[in-house]
């Protein structure tokens, strides 16, 4: 054979050869994926493909202390007046263009614009600017303690950095182009909801060098593909990951647990933060518009059933009264006596002073969720049990999350009470806490608004001194239990289950993420 045809051969053996079987890490979420702006909306599943898609500027590590993630250095002037933080080398978008500080400007403006962290933080800037490409300048009005923590931000409304064609886009609008500069891309083509999503190992992301811990330091994408599978049905989710058809659930129904737990190649992780239950009213109409009515609500809670029913197992929840979560540094018991413990007759006395009219209140019920399903129904009957009329509408989470958001009356596809579920990293102080934001027009769903909570919420954020700042977190908390911006109803731990085919799970306080994690080839 002569050397052409040598050569021939080669290529004709190298084309019949199949290419590098990919590894692709297969997973039940949660909930279905509906909303693609995380800007939009606080929901967890929005937010878990943020963190798939999009980089910060700062991130928590393992001690849930900021570290720098985009930035690769940063200064504060001595008056603490001007920040100039400078962007790591190698960052750069999906479709290959270099990420610029103009970018992350605009980022910040449209998530300051709606998340209450950052409209706090953006309150407090007189200036915001890209002097060049790399640098990134914000200049305060007077000094403000909270920039880093604010900008590390993990949960809630995160602050993603988008290119600023996306970015420029109003923050009540979603956006439509999931362009980012994480370590996957999103396959728009593949997406198929109430299916599956899909991403792919972004080629061009340099992660950083250091280990990764929680939301900080290497972000390396170590499987090619991640498919979000939608299973609704648990015990057919369970009966997928047993037969390699999945490697991970995501969230585990607790009554399935004991089950789960016996099944070979099977590990259940316990969550590492436990999350809070959360009873939240409208003020915005009748009868909750009236602050003896939510009142009402504080003393007819008994948090114990709503752990009982929803949870079970009692070494996945526990009681606690504080908004700021038990165990964290804020956590106080101020102003919870005699609330959340089921006291009828203090509630209907409450009711009957305010004079209650019968109406029926709209109570929505989320149907879809194993953590959430079961909150409804043991509202509904706490809430009947003290005089009220209840009309509770049962709604899948997506459908669930576009009615919160409605500010129509009750009757007109709005509602009046609603329940939910939040990590504990995200209530631990008042500036992070979305229920406790108390702004009106520009509070989260409830629309809570009170001047004082507000001036407290500003003086926490402004006082330097750690054991004032406890004080005012204190006084908040008193007054917003009176006022009913929300009612904690208890915390409680989610449990997933991975194959041992998978390795590498890093377990955060509110997301699960997919960088380091392996997951053996089929």
């Amino acid at each position: 054979m002569n050397f052409k045809a040598l050569l021939g051969a080669v290529a004709g053996l190298a084309l019949a050869m199949p290419a590098a079987a990919q590894s692709t890490l297969k997973i039940v979420m949660h909930s279905d994926l509906k909303i693609l702006d995380p800007i939009w909306a606080s929901a967890q599943i929005s937010r878990t493909h943020g963190y798939l898609v999009y980089d910060t500027l700062f991130s928590l590590d393992g001690d849930l202390k900021p570290q720098p993630q985009m930035v690769g250095n940063w200064t504060v002037d001595p008056a603490g007046l001007v920040y100039s933080f400078t962007l790591r080398d190698g960052l750069k978008w999906h479709d290959g263009a270099a990420v610029t500080a103009e970018d992350c400007v605009a980022s910040l403006k449209r998530w300051g614009s709606r998340d209450p962290v950052g409209l706090k933080l953006m309150a407090n800037v007189k200036d915001l600017s890209a002097p060049d490409a790399k640098t990134i300048r914000l200049e305060l009005a007077r000094p403000y303690g909270l920039v880093i923590d604010s900008l590390a931000k993990p949960a809630g409304v995160v602050p993603f950095m988008m290119p600023k064609r996306v970015a420029d886009a109003p923050a009540t609008q979603q956006i439509k182009d999931p362009t980012g500069s994480g370590p996957f891309m999103f396959k728009a083509d593949e997406w198929r909801p109430g299916d599956r999503v899909v991403y792919v190992k972004n080629p061009n992301y340099v992660p950083r060098t250091e280990p990764p811990a929680n939301y900080a330091g290497g972000k390396v994408a170590k499987v090619d593909r991640v498919e979000w599978v939608s299973i609704a049905d648990p015990q057919t989710a369970v009966n997928a990951l047993e037969n390699a058809e999945v490697d991970a659930l995501e969230s585990v129904a607790h009554d399935l647990l004991p089950l789960v737990e016996k099944r070979r190649g099977i590990e259940v992780q316990r969550g590492a933060y436990a999350s809070q239950y959360a009873l939240r009213p409208n003020w915005l109409h009748p009868p909750f518009n009236d602050p003896r009515m939510r009142l009402a609500l504080g003393y007819a809670i008994d948090q114990k059933e709503f752990l009982d029913a929803a949870v079970g197992d009692p070494k996945y929840w526990r009681l606690c009264k504080t908004y700021y979560g038990c165990g964290t540094p804020l956590a106080s018991d101020k102003g919870t006596a005699g609330l959340l413990e089921g006291n009828v007759e203090k509630a209907k006395a409450l009711l009957k002073e305010a004079g209650y009219d019968g109406r029926p209140i709209v109570l929505l019920q989320v149907t879809d969720l194993a953590s959430l399903a079961n909150l409804g129904p043991v509202a509904k009957a706490q809430l009947e049990r003290v005089g009220f009329k209840v009309d509770m509408r049962p709604a899948d989470w997506q459908t669930h999350l576009a009615r919160v958001m409605r500010k129509e009356p009750p009757e007109d596809r709005g509602w009046n009470v609603t329940l939910s579920s939040t990590g504990v990293i995200d209530v631990a102080n008042p500036i992070t806490s979305l229920f406790l934001n108390s702004a009106c027009d520009k509070a989260s769903a409830g629309w809570s608004c009170n001047a004082q909570i507000e001036a407290m919420r500003e003086a926490f954020a402004l006082e330097p001194d750690l054991g004032k700042r406890k004080a005012i977190a204190e006084e908040i908390q008193e007054r917003a239990l009176q006022l009913g911006t929300h009612y904690p109803l208890g915390e409680w731990y989610s449990a997933s289950a991975v194959s041992a085919r998978t390795k590498g799970w890093i377990r955060p306080p509110s997301t699960t993420v997919f960088w380091n994690v392996e997951v053996a080839k089929r």
